[in-house]
């Protein structure tokens, strides 16, 4: 499969992409804990990783012929397991955007950019924060607007990525900026300015772990 060209994954692959996924972000616990206690409680690496062990088990416990239950196995498996509001918010990035989604076998660039504006919409009726309030949706909404530009031009699903994930790290720069609206960094108001929000930061490496994903499948 060539990188550039790959319009289309399998329910299959798609759960190789999200066990990668999760892989990276586990990884990525110490980075996530660090940034979450310069003004939060220090515990959404923790928490992620739960989340994404869990959809881990349940996602290699079983065969998926359609996008849409492996979508929701990693989504259901994260709000079961974490928790609290970060469990609710990031397993509705995942199960959000296919409710009422009749079956697909496979995964493009429309069908993602398509499946992302849904759970945005989703994150933000549950949440009710908004671009600038220093959470996760400063990342997810750049990324769900990138995907959408490039779906509309016929990019493949890799180039759709690469430029999410530009969009993404730009948008956890920006957190840095702002004042938080939610969680423990609202009580520190203006000292909350110069960190970036550990949410935010989430999104990107999961964007950046979809992109590396198809690039290793392109490589092969």
């Amino acid at each position: 499969m060539s990188i550039e060209t790959a319009n289309s994954i399998t329910a299959s692959q798609v759960k190789d992409m999200f066990l990668y996924v999760g892989e990276k972000v586990i990884e990525s616990k110490p980075l996530l804990t660090k940034i979450d206690s310069a003004i939060g409680d220090g515990d959404h690496g923790i928490g992620m990783s739960v989340g994404f062990t869990k959809a881990a088990e349940n996602l290699k416990a079983n065969e998926f012929t359609t996008v849409n239950d492996v979508f929701k196995t990693v989504g259901m498996s994260m709000i079961s397991s974490m928790g609290g509001a970060s469990g609710v918010i990031f397993g509705t990035m995942f199960v959000g955007g296919i409710k009422g989604l009749e079956p697909k076998t496979s995964l493009d660039l429309q069908l993602l950019a398509s499946i992302y504006d849904k759970a945005l919409e989703a994150i933000k009726l549950r949440g009710k924060a908004d671009l600038g309030d220093k959470t996760m949706i400063d990342a997810f909404q750049p990324v769900v607007e990138t995907l959408k530009v490039c779906a509309n031009k016929n990019e493949s699903l890799v180039e759709g990525l690469k430029q999410a994930e530009i969009a993404a790290l730009q948008g956890v720069e920006n957190t840095k900026d702002y004042v938080a609206k939610f969680g423990r960094a609202k009580s520190l108001g203006e000292r909350a300015i110069g960190h970036q929000d550990a949410g935010a930061t989430t999104v990107s490496i999961i964007i950046k772990s979809m992109k590396e994903w198809l690039e290793g499948q392109g490589n092969e």
